[in-house]
């Protein structure tokens, strides 16, 4: 298992972590061996935004005795009202929720306090200037909690909510297909094949990009939650790119964006978890996402750089894509920044040990001009 660093959380998380929304409704021997199975592969990050009594009282019980072995991502905002899920702006709720969450999961702190689903600005406001927010402040102090996030699905927010200065992570929707929606989508898309039919061209969009970067270059680590787009992007039937995905291309695609150090993938059996543990064994050419941008005109990828790494191996041994994300990184603000400087200090090979050959160039499904990239950050970093 590959463990990457958490933002300035301080945590080093298993790049797949646990999603237990589908365990909910299942018995707890069920539950019992997907988190042992989980935990036996190299996983150490649990989100829980489920607010169903039943499910937190499995994973608590499932976790008894191993709670030191696991990153829990716990949510405020989530709530049990008249049977069912929903979420609440009264602080009262909150808190007795969040206190219910303690107690069903044994334990008296939780790892990552999550601020659960800003999407709009109306939801935004009312936290960021209210009492949920200083209530998440106080639990941090304290010690409740040991980092503050928030989960969104709107880069908008998302990007406001990073730049508060307050906040240590975000739990945040990626894949290629809601990488392409338009900014104020303030909710996940219903995604079919016929989605993306008969639109102009399209490309990443600009301001989950700079979402990306700025927390990359700001160290707020990303947790990622709809990795598959419910499922859509696994059948050719309902991809909106009309070809089918593996899960671990879509998990490669999710981890390839900057800041992202964890997918938190929903698993409700063993054979699932040990699907998704073999993503750690699989080689670059099982991972390649980049056929879903490259085959098919209507998406105006040319000159962008997706991280994908087909253009590897190079003679130079240098890794192109994460030399390309400083990159991108530093030119966002101008220069880099201590920490962006240091992460490609710690390259092995740098953009100086380019030999100019261009075999990159040939191999990229994007028409990347990599040389150039290449002399470009020799500038930047030099």
């Amino acid at each position: 298992m590959k463990y990457n660093k958490l933002g300035k959380t301080g945590f080093e998380v298993s790049e797949i972590g646990l999603g237990g929304e589908y365990l909910e409704g299942k018995d707890f021997p069920l539950v019992n061996d997907v988190v042992s199975a989980a935990l036996d592969g190299g996983i150490n990050i649990l989100d829980c935004f489920m607010s169903n009594p039943d499910v937190r009282s499995n994973l608590g019980k499932a976790l008894k005795g191993r709670r030191d072995r696991i990153l829990i991502q716990g949510h405020m905002r989530s709530i049990w009202k008249d049977g069912q899920y929903a979420r609440t702006l009264d602080i009262k709720e909150v808190e007795f929720f969040f206190q219910d969450l303690l107690k069903r999961f044994q334990t008296d702190y939780i790892d990552i306090g999550m601020i659960h689903m800003i999407d709009n600005a109306e939801d935004y406001d009312a936290i960021f200037s209210g009492q949920i927010l200083d209530y998440a402040v106080r639990l941090k102090e304290k010690g409740v909690i040991r980092s503050l996030g928030i989960s969104s699905h709107n880069p908008i927010q998302a990007l406001r909510a990073a730049k508060s200065g307050v906040i240590d992570t975000i739990l945040f929707s990626i894949n290629p297909a809601y990488d392409l929606l338009s900014e104020d989508a303030e909710r996940p898309k219903k995604l079919d094949n016929t989605f993306f039919r008969d639109k102009d061209a399209l490309s990443i969009n600009s301001v989950r990009n700079d979402f990306y970067r700025y927390c990359a270059s700001h160290e707020i680590g990303l947790t990622v939650m709809k990795t598959f787009a419910a499922g859509a992007l696994l059948d050719e039937r309902t991809s909106p790119f009309s070809e089918a995905m593996t899960p671990q291309q879509c998990m490669s695609y999710a981890l390839s964006r900057p800041a992202a150090s964890s997918v938190m993938i929903g698993m409700q059996s063993v054979k699932e978890v040990e699907d998704c543990l073999s993503y750690e064994s699989m080689g670059d050419d099982e991972k390649d996402y980049s056929f879903i941008f490259s085959s098919l005109p209507r998406f105006s990828m040319n000159g962008r750089c997706v991280y994908c790494n087909h253009c590897l191996p190079c003679p130079a041994h240098i890794d192109i894509a994460q030399v390309g994300k400083y990159l991108d990184m530093a030119l966002l603000d101008g220069t880099p920044s201590p920490t962006i400087r240091a992460h490609y200090d710690s390259l092995e090979h740098k953009a100086d040990e380019c030999l100019s050959c261009h075999a990159c160039e040939k191999r990229c499904p994007f028409g990347v001009k990599i040389v150039e990239r290449m002399s470009l950050a020799k500038r930047i970093f030099s």
